[in-house]
């Protein structure tokens, strides 16, 4: 398999995480660009990366660059991924993807005239826990799927200028937290979602402080999610089958779960991952897709197809509640 050189767009906790990630097996980040370059020069120190640009738009163009990971703001996103998909990169880009549906789609119609990849690092769909479970569950030895429970609840301060509250930053539960939440759901659910009701409580900024939603697919599989900024709630979610329940707690980077039997209640414990190595699974998966041919593979590696379906999912809910960002007006 091809090595690829990656490059970071952003200096953040993740980026920190992705350089550590390639550590592992002896390799580091081959650039890193960032809106601030003195920031970018000691990140590079920090990690030994022997490339950093002047201007944050040369790492689009340099030609030995392969997969760019981008882990700025959110509403961000689709400025860079318009420069990276048009220059034939590939990208692993943090979550949200985009602010809405018509961005993401813009972006995989770049993507796919470029013939390049384009994915989310959605950490559920790259850690072991998850796809031990779905080898569990296509077994059938749980039976039907039935409904599904998840609770995401992160306390912040009280402070309208935090970038959790912020219009401007494109802040609020269900971008922010609650893209975790729904792309479980889509993980576990064997049909889209096409029933969807929700309700929604505002900051004093007008972003969403918390949600609750409602879901339902054509197989007749429900799911129940409720969101909060200002409410701490374990990060648990509860997957219910005829035969038995899951429960996995500290998702989205779970690497334990516990399955517990209808009939007799006994309870098997399935453990598969770290947390510590949650970017390491991400880019293990991306380079597998960089290197493969197969649309099948790639997409059974990095489940775009489950991005789009959140990404809209997320976008029909805003658009009832008739919430937009400034990029949106």
């Amino acid at each position: 398999m091809k090595q690829l050189n990656w490059a970071t767009l952003g200096c953040g906790i993740i980026a920190n995480e992705l350089a550590q990630a390639l550590a592992k097996e002896g390799r580091s980040l081959y650039s890193v660009a960032n809106r601030t370059h003195e920031k970018a020069v000691s990140f590079a120190q920090k990690y030994n990366i022997s490339k950093v640009y002047d201007q944050i738009d040369d790492v689009f163009t340099d030609p030995d660059v392969d997969i760019i990971y981008i882990s700025t703001p959110h509403n961000t996103h689709i400025q860079y991924l318009r420069k990276a998909l048009a220059n034939g990169k590939h990208v692993l880009c943090e979550k949200s993807i985009t602010l809405n549906i018509d961005e993401l789609e813009e972006a995989i119609s770049l993507a796919n005239k470029n013939k390049v990849i384009l994915a989310e690092a959605m950490t559920i769909y790259h850690m072991p826990i998850y796809k031990k479970l779905n080898e569990i569950i296509s077994s059938g030895q749980l039976g039907k799927l039935n409904l599904i429970q998840v609770n995401f609840g992160s306390y912040k301060d009280y402070d309208m200028t935090n970038r959790f509250f912020s219009r401007k930053l494109a802040g609020g539960s269900l971008l922010d937290i609650g893209v975790y939440a729904l792309s479980l759901t889509r993980w576990f659910f064997k049909e889209t979602p096409d029933h969807v009701l929700s309700q929604v409580k505002y900051a004093p900024t007008g972003v969403d402080e918390q949600a609750g939603i409602l879901l339902m697919n054509p197989a007749s599989e429900m799911a129940t999610i409720t969101l909060s900024l200002h409410s701490k709630q374990p990060k648990r979610a509860t997957i219910s089958f005829d035969k038995a329940y899951i429960e996995i707690f500290e998702y989205p980077r779970g690497m334990q779960a516990t399955i517990t039997y209808t009939d007799d209640g006994h309870k098997e414990v399935i453990d598969a991952g770290d947390t510590a190595d949650a970017l390491y699974y991400e880019v293990t998966d991306m380079e597998k897709a960089v290197n493969s041919s197969d649309e099948d593979e790639i997409e059974n590696l990095m489940h775009c197809k489950y991005t789009y379906d959140v990404m809209k999912i997320m976008s029909d809910i805003r658009a009832g509640w008739g919430m937009k960002y400034p990029e949106e007006e």
